[in-house]
């Protein structure tokens, strides 16, 4: 009998058990929520607004909260898939130890993944650039929409993964300032132009380090942030990767499934045994 790769994943996964597998998660694994990825063979191409622009430009922060107002209502309702749902349940029953998300939905720990590093911050967070002060964004969108009644009324649009809304016209939104030292408020996600934080780098690091194989799902690696952990592994323990389409990190990998991520991962879930 021919073995797939999905069923060579599964038996690597099995062989390892005792929490070895991290994983790093890209947009792709949260796709089947409703929430498009940047780079896969559907997207279309976005202009990103860099954080140089956001803090310099007050026109560019009217713009970006706009789209992110009217996009962040669509973002909310999204929930775990079965992709999500499976990489907790192996995690749960022992197989996943560390989880590294470049994803900004909060999506894994919402289907039961604990200890997951956010790479990239949470939209559902708020920082005040001048402050620091971290906020809601669900507090933040109430001031928004007690200071911009009937925007969400007559503007409608395509979401991203960052939850900006594809809307064209931002003209007379009001945009607020924190409440502490009003100051200019920013989403608490990495934006382009801006690194991840070095403590958090390290602690992926880490997780890397420790286990025993490396697991990349829904990721192109067309970053440096999610490439730098492939590239750390390599050599070291087996990397595989499952994604639609080529990644940066191909010629890494041990093992390649160019497949949908949700039924991949819930295929090897459910194949395995409930306990190692």
């Amino acid at each position: 009998m021919m073995l797939t790769p999905a069923d060579g994943l599964r038996w690597l996964i099995d062989e390892i058990g005792n929490g070895g597998v991290a994983v790093l998660c890209g947009a792709g694994l949260s796709t089947d929520s409703g929430i498009p990825d940047y780079r896969g063979p559907t997207s279309r191409p976005r202009r990103q607004i860099t954080l140089q622009e956001f803090s310099r430009s007050a026109a560019f922060r009217q713009r970006y909260w706009a789209r992110s107002y009217v996009g962040f209502e669509k973002f909310e309702v999204a929930g775990p898939n079965a992709g999500h749902r499976a990489l907790a349940d192996l995690q749960q029953h022992g197989y996943v130890g560390g989880i590294i998300t470049q994803n900004v939905d909060g999506l894994q720990q919402e289907a039961g993944s604990v200890g997951v590093i956010d790479l990239h911050g949470r939209i559902d967070e708020v920082i005040c650039m001048d402050c620091r002060q971290v906020t809601t964004r669900e507090a933040l969108q109430a001031r928004l929409a007690e200071a911009n009644p009937g925007f969400l009324e007559v503007h409608d649009g395509a979401i991203a993964p960052d939850g900006d809304a594809d809307i064209e016209s931002t003209e007379g939104f009001t945009v607020v300032d924190c409440l502490v030292c009003g100051g200019r408020l920013k989403p608490h996600v990495v934006m382009f132009g801006e690194t991840v934080l070095p403590e958090k780098v390290q602690a992926s690091y880490d997780v890397v380090d420790a286990a025993e194989m490396l697991l990349v799902v829904g990721s192109s690696l067309q970053v440096q942030s999610g490439l730098r952990f492939v590239r750390r592994a390599h050599g070291a323990k087996p990397i595989a990767i499952i994604n639609r389409g080529h990644t940066r990190g191909d010629s890494m990998a041990d093992l390649r499934l160019d497949a949908g991520v949700s039924e991949t991962l819930s295929a090897i879930a459910d194949a395995l045994p409930s306990h190692h």
